[in-house]
């Protein structure tokens, strides 16, 4: 069958061996390391710090939450178009701007004197956290040798698992001990480290030889970013005479950015991409395995700390297991793929986090912290089976010539799937009330059945695309 890629625009004579030897390779891990774990360690740290932060900087929670959807929204809105021009301009100069943005981002919410200037301080540094991800798995997959990609990828996941699993406990610690603000002051010195490693380890890839559409960037920020905000706003149940313009303004941009790059060789919004069905149902996978995740961990401290009585502290220690068991799961999982198939992987893995979901759904009346511990370690289990895998195959479904856009999107799902997931939970307690978290952790659980269903169908529609 044809491919339906159009690479006929990229330079071929400037492929990049496949991987890089051994001792370049540890330096560039450490780099690209440290990048994922940053950002994954701030949206972890900025989530759990967010009630301490609103008392000090005297701000009702209602406009604190800005402090975490002006960083998801900077990322959401510019993931596509950084990606794009990882393509053009190169992967590791992308990263290398990425790094240098959001370590001097962090240094501005660390000297933020106010809470406008600390959610720009933050807009900035999702636009720097949007940079590295969105190109990151394009660089570990020209840093590792192909038979090695299911363990780069695993690898990856445990970084972001570690950062996850640390980051509530860390940001406890420094609110004890200090002020908020060295909540984002403790990443500058690793952001300048990661900046001088990555320029001295990450290889130059190819480039493509088309530019980057700016008018279509622009209908891409636009687009994602007012929808992400509709999502919200309908969560909370606010009148349509708000959310009905902000459904319709998303829309008009969307329509735009697709008429825009219709006859582009290599459109932001990947559509020749969502042409291959592997890559189409590994995405449908993401989305609905981070909804899933989202949904969870959104929801579950508010059914620990209101009905059950748990401290904040306690409620971290709860939600530790899972990604403990991610950690631990994802570099197994990641190694098993580079022998077995992505779609029975994550289909069994998803299998198991929709039991676990279902266990956590049947606790009894007054669970003990080991009746919670191992069902949540249970579903740690299943999301790490899925997690490396499935980005295997987003990745290895796309022509190499394409990694950048394939990799946007890598990041893009997982961020729709959060905002979704979130936007669910806030649905759910504001219909229900407390009630709601049971009802989130049963949609949670409906997702997780979903997205196996999904990573099923990947055994019978092909063999992924060659570069």
């Amino acid at each position: 069958m044809k491919n339906p890629v159009n690479t006929s625009a990229y330079k071929h004579n400037e492929v990049p061996a496949d991987g890089l030897e051994k001792g370049q390779l540890g330096w560039a891990i450490v780099a690209l390391s440290l990048g994922v774990g940053m950002s994954a360690l701030d949206t972890a740290i900025a989530n759990t710090a967010l009630p301490a932060m609103a008392d000090q900087l005297h701000a009702t929670p209602a406009d604190s939450v800005w402090i975490v959807n002006a960083y998801q929204l900077a990322m959401v809105a510019t993931l596509l178009p950084i990606a794009a021009l990882g393509e053009t301009i190169g992967y590791k100069r992308v990263y290398m701007a990425g790094m240098a943005l959001f370590t001097v981002a962090s240094l501005g919410c660390a000297l933020a004197w106010s809470l406008p200037a600390l959610i720009v301080a933050r807009l900035f540094q999702g636009l720097g956290a949007a940079a590295l991800m969105g190109v990151n798995s394009a660089l570990i997959r020209a840093v590792y040798p192909s038979r090695l990609h299911g363990r780069g990828f695993g690898n990856n996941a445990l970084v972001v698992a570690i950062g996850f699993a640390i980051g509530p406990s860390l940001a406890s610690v420094i609110l004890a001990t200090s002020s908020w603000e060295w909540l984002f002051g403790i990443n500058v010195i690793p952001g300048i480290l990661g900046w001088f490693m990555a320029r001295k380890a990450l290889p130059q890839t190819s480039r493509a030889s088309h530019k980057v559409d700016g008018v279509a960037g622009l209908y891409n920020v636009a687009a994602f970013g007012i929808a992400i905000l509709a999502l919200g706003d309908a969560a909370h149940r606010v009148g349509m005479r708000t959310l009905l313009p902000e459904m319709l303004l998303a829309l008009f941009f969307f329509v735009m950015l697709l008429r825009r790059q219709k006859d582009h060789p290599a459109p932001l919004l990947p559509v020749d991409l969502f042409r291959l069905p592997l890559f189409t149902l590994s995405t449908l996978t993401a989305v609905c395995t981070f909804a899933a995740q989202a949904l969870a961990f959104v929801a579950l401290p508010f059914y620990f700390e209101s009905e059950l009585g748990r401290t904040a502290v306690e409620t971290g220690f709860l939600l530790t297991p899972w990604p403990v068991m991610v950690g631990i799961m994802a570099t197994v999982a990641g190694r098993l793929s580079d022998r077995y198939s992505p779609g029975l992987l994550g289909g069994v893995g998803l299998m198991i986090l929709a039991a676990g979901l279902g266990l956590l759904l049947g606790m009894p009346a007054a669970p003990s912290a080991v009746d919670i511990g191992w069902r949540m370690a249970v579903c740690g289990i299943g999301f790490g089976f899925f997690q490396a895998p499935n980005v295997k195959a987003i990745m290895s479904s796309a022509p190499a010539s394409r990694s950048g856009s394939a990799s946007g999107m890598v990041a893009t799902a997982r961020l729709i799937g959060q905002s979704t997931g979130a936007a669910l939970v806030a649905f759910c307690l504001t219909m229900f009330h407390l009630r709601g978290t049971w009802y989130a952790i049963a949609i949670a659980a409906a997702f997780s059945a979903v997205a196996s269903i999904a990573s099923f169908s990947r055994l019978v529609v092909g063999a992924p695309a060659r570069s």
